[in-house]
């Protein structure tokens, strides 16, 4: 459900695009993948937003917006919205493949590009796919430009003939529903959501100080060890875990400590050849049946 803010001279919609603007999505990769660096994302997402301010639209990605707010259903409602939206296909990210199933599966007009040492995927092979080189040579990445602008202006003008639902048969699309809400609910809403954001921000940045402080405390040579500092001298607010020959913790267990409230911190550290701790900092705050509990469940995890 996506919900919109009232006010006394008109409503504007949570995203705050204005009305009728001819907005154009952006779905694709903006961070490393297999074979293809975060810095390469970023010369192809310029080439996308180049071509598509050529042809008379605003090139935003579907996760921005001029709201703090969550992700998850910013991306969502652009995706339902934007009367146009180009999916970059190539490597065949989970995200953007998801984010275009769920474009398709609104029915809206949608353009699929691909690099050249990327092959088509078995549902999406009969819609159309533009493709440029993966090595963004100049003179092809030219005449890829050219295409896709030409390409957003006519599927824009004709959005009505781009449907991929009805090729397969009659579908009845899905909508998402609008309500109007008081914009106390909304402000309340975003408030409690920068606040979280506020709040990891602090944990990444005593985590950092914490771990900088430990470096200092490690005598250096072949039987690496802690000098003096010892977790069990704050017992109110730190655990201290053998990990029994382990060097790391499971991925299910970090995920565990990135989500509890309580946990302020953790890292894993050597005490001597082949014996390693896990030291997690909790909040001053923490009770110690909070501390029990995490305590349990990282015993769970390592023993």
């Amino acid at each position: 459900m996506i919900v919109k803010k009232a006010t006394n001279s008109s409503e504007v919609k949570e995203t705050g695009s204005l009305a009728g603007s001819k907005t154009c999505g952006i779905v694709m990769p903006i961070s490393d993948t297999t074979n293809c660096s975060e810095n390469h994302w970023r010369e192809v997402q310029s080439i996308i937003r180049e071509a598509v301010t050529d042809a008379g639209f605003e090139a935003t990605l579907v996760s921005e917006s001029t709201d703090v707010g969550v992700i998850q259903k910013r991306i969502v409602q652009n995706l339902y919205e934007n009367p146009v939206v180009v999916c970059d296909v190539s490597e065949k990210n989970a995200n953007v493949m998801f984010e275009l199933g769920m474009r398709l599966a609104f029915d809206k007009p949608v353009i699929i590009i691909k690099d050249d040492k990327t092959s088509y995927s078995f549902d999406t092979a009969p819609v159309e796919h533009l493709t440029y080189p993966r090595d963004l040579r100049f003179s092809s990445i030219v005449d890829f430009k050219k295409k896709l602008s030409a390409k957003v202006q006519s599927v824009e003008a004709s959005s009505q003939d781009h449907s991929f639902l009805s090729s397969f048969g009659s579908f009845k699309v899905a909508e998402i529903n609008v309500e109007t809400a008081p914009a106390d609910s909304l402000i309340l809403e975003e408030l409690q959501s920068l606040k979280g954001s506020i709040r990891r921000l602090e944990i990444q940045s005593r985590l950092q100080k914490r771990n900088l402080a430990a470096e200092h405390k490690i005598l250096a040579g072949s039987d690496r060890h802690f000098e003096s500092w010892n977790p069990g001298d704050e017992a109110d607010n730190s655990i201290d875990v053998c990990l029994e020959g382990r060097k790391s913790i499971p991925d299910q267990l970090e995920v565990y400590l990135q989500e509890a409230e309580v946990v302020m911190g953790y890292k894993v550290r050597r005490f001597g050849d082949d014996h390693f701790h896990l030291l997690i900092e909790l909040e001053p705050t923490a009770r110690r049946s909070q501390r029990a509990m995490i305590s349990s469940t990282v015993d769970k995890f390592v023993h």
